[in-house]
C-alpha cells in the first residue's frame, strides 16, 4: 500500500540517538517554505519514534525562529527530565545556510504524560451546529498547496469576499478531515491545530502579511479517543483575543463528532499594516 501522503511528509530517519533526519514535502507547501503544522507534527513524530518516551503528548510549545526552507533538515530532540507521570523535551529544527553551516529554525518544548482516569468535566462543551453532511465544502485560501490536503467545510467565519476593512468578529468554526481518509493521531491533531487563516484578515477584512511566531497544543484526548474519533470529521473553532502593535494571539479548539474535546490550543502571530 501506498503510504499517506501526511506520513510522507513526517517521515523521519534516526541517525544517532535524539538525532533525526527529514525532508520538506511539496504536499504542504506554504507561501513561504513548508505549513507550520506538518513542521509542528514532524516534532510529535519525532518524540513518538524516541526509544526513551514516556507516555503520550500532552503538550506542545513550537517556536518558529525563522524559515524553514524547501529541502532537508535535522531534528535533535532530547528528553531532559523524567518523573513518575511526566516527561520533558527540548526540541530544535537545524538546516544549512548558503555557507552550509547548521542554522536553528524551531526550537520546542513538550510534555509527555502517562495518563490515569480521574474526575473529569468538560467546561467548553461544543457548540452547536449543523452535521458535517449538511455543510458544503469550501476550498480555502487554494493559492497555498497545503490546503488541498484538507476537506473543510466551513459553518461561519470564511475569508472575506472583500477586503473592505468591514470585519466585524474574528470566529471561525468549521468541520475538518484529512482530505484523503487517514486514521486521526497525534500528529495529524497537532497540525489541524493550526489550519486556520490569520484571524487578522478576518477581523480587520484586510489581507495583511501574518505569520505565526508561537504556538502551543494541549492534547486533552490520549491515544483510545483519537482511535475512536478515526477517519471521522473534527469540529475546529478559532477566535483571537487581542490585536496590538503587530501581533495579535489565537485560541483554538477542537472537538470530535462525538463532542468530545481533543486538543486546545494558543498562538502568537505577527501582522504586519
Amino acid at each position: 500500500m501506498t503510504m499517506h501522503v501526511f506520513d510522507q511528509a513526517i517521515s523521519l530517519d534516526t541517525v544517532a540517538p535524539g538525532q533525526f533526519v527529514g525532508r520538506t514535502h511539496p504536499a504542504y507547501a506554504n507561501m513561504i517554505g513548508p505549513f507550520g503544522g506538518i513542521t509542528a507534527a514532524t516534532l510529535v513524530q519525532a518524540i513518538m519514534q524516541h526509544p526513551q518516551r514516556l507516555g503520550e503528548p500532552l503538550s506542545l510549545t513550537v517556536n518558529y525562529a525563522g524559515a524553514l526552507g524547501d529541502g532537508p533538515f535535522e531534528l535533535q530532540v532530547t528528553p531532559v527530565r523524567t518523573n513518575r507521570s511526566t516527561q520533558h523535551w527540548t526540541l530544535s529544527v537545524l538546516q544549512n545556510d548558503a555557507d552550509g553551516a547548521p542554522v536553528v529554525t524551531t526550537t520546542a518544548t513538550a510534555v509527555t504524560a502517562a495518563r490515569r482516569e480521574t474526575w473529569g468535566v468538560s467546561d467548553t462543551p461544543m457548540p452547536p451546529v449543523p452535521a458535517p453532511a449538511e455543510v458544503a465544502r469550501q476550498l480555502l485560501f487554494a493559492q497555498v498547496e497545503w490546503v488541498k490536503r484538507y476537506e473543510m467545510r466551513l459553518i461561519t467565519g470564511a475569508v472575506p469576499q472583500v477586503w473592505d476593512g468591514g470585519g466585524d468578529s474574528s470566529l471561525s468554526r468549521l468541520w475538518l478531515r484529512d482530505d484523503e481518509p487517514r486514521a486521526l493521531d497525534f500528529c495529524s491533531l497537532t497540525s489541524m491545530c493550526d489550519v486556520f487563516f490569520p484571524r487578522v484578515w478576518l477581523r480587520r477584512a484586510a489581507q495583511v502579511p501574518a505569520g505565526t511566531v508561537s504556538i502551543t497544543v494541549y492534547f486533552h484526548a490520549g491515544s483510545a479517543e483519537l482511535a475512536a474519533t478515526g477517519t471521522g470529521y473534527l469540529l475546529a473553532q478559532a477566535r483571537a483575543q487581542e490585536f496590538r502593535n503587530g501581533f495579535f494571539d489565537q485560541t483554538a479548539q477542537l472537538w470530535n463528532e462525538a463532542g468530545v474535546m481533543l486538543a486546545t490550543s494558543h498562538q502568537v502571530v505577527y501582522f504586519k499594516e
